[in-house]
């Protein structure tokens, strides 16, 4: 279904006015080239394991949503997307909120966690990103070779559309520019109350095991840090067992 936020259209994977108050609802953020579709069938794995509400969106830009309404991002467009998430809560009026956030979306969840701590009950990180380091920059130029050289950009359409171009450049260009350079959310950490799983590949071709450890040992909320061997950036599909058994252990023992 499609809602209006902020006068944009956003593309959502459920009807949140059905679903049941009493349960918790899980809130998946999609990576810098992802969507609701991508996701798979990891939401429902989870809703199965834990029996709760399950929703993702597409962020503006992205999948289904509206296009992007600006040309070129700055140095704070996480922490706007992190600002979009709260008034989403706010506004559907969820309760007894955890997200769980891929890449991009993980520093929204710590972002979202950080700016409303009260209303959101755990976090979930896979490959989150606090500061830039040279392993994201050489994957992302690694991205930008596959996207001239192989099928990756076809295999986006399927999923972007005539956004797909926008999708791309706007991740690259962004990351790869300058100032990007000395991106740094650190400093919000200590604001994160609620318990949170930071998960990473320990192989993740975007970032090393610094940027767990920085988020562990900075929220002020109890955090623990599940790297996993011989996997890199997307744990929930290089192995969606660990992930899954983790991630229904952390959440059952949320206290809401």
């Amino acid at each position: 279904m499609d809602i209006k936020i902020d006068h944009h259209r956003l593309r959502f994977s459920d009807n949140p006015n059905l679903f049941n108050t009493d349960l918790p609802t899980i809130i998946f953020l999609h990576d810098s080239l992802g969507c609701i579709e991508l996701w798979r069938d990891f939401p429902n794995k989870i809703a199965d394991r834990i029996g709760c509400n399950i929703l993702s969106y597409d962020r503006q830009g992205y999948g289904q949503s509206a296009p992007f309404s600006i040309q070129k991002r700055d140095k704070s467009y996480l922490q706007n997307e992190a600002e979009v998430l709260v008034q989403i809560i706010n506004q559907l009026q969820l309760t007894k909120v955890i997200l769980f956030g891929h890449s991009d979306g993980g520093s929204i969840s710590l972002l979202a966690a950080a700016l409303s701590p009260d209303i959101i009950s755990g976090v979930i990180t896979e490959g989150a990103h606090v500061f830039v380091e040279k392993e994201t920059i050489a994957g992302i130029k690694e991205a930008v070779i596959a996207y001239q050289k192989t099928n990756l950009r076809d295999k986006l359409i399927k999923y972007h559309g005539n956004k797909t171009d926008d999708v791309f450049r706007m991740w690259t260009e962004t990351w790869l520019s300058e100032d990007y350079q000395f991106w740094n959310i650190e400093e919000f950490l200590p604001k994160i109350k609620c318990p949170s799983l930071i998960i990473q590949g320990e192989r993740d071709e975007y970032g090393s095991l610094d940027q767990v450890y920085s988020i562990v040992n900075n929220t002020t909320g109890p955090s623990e840090a599940l790297i996993i061997p011989d996997i890199g950036h997307t744990p929930h599909k290089e192995n969606a067992e660990v992930v899954l058994q983790e991630t229904t252990r952390f959440i059952k023992n949320l206290s809401f």
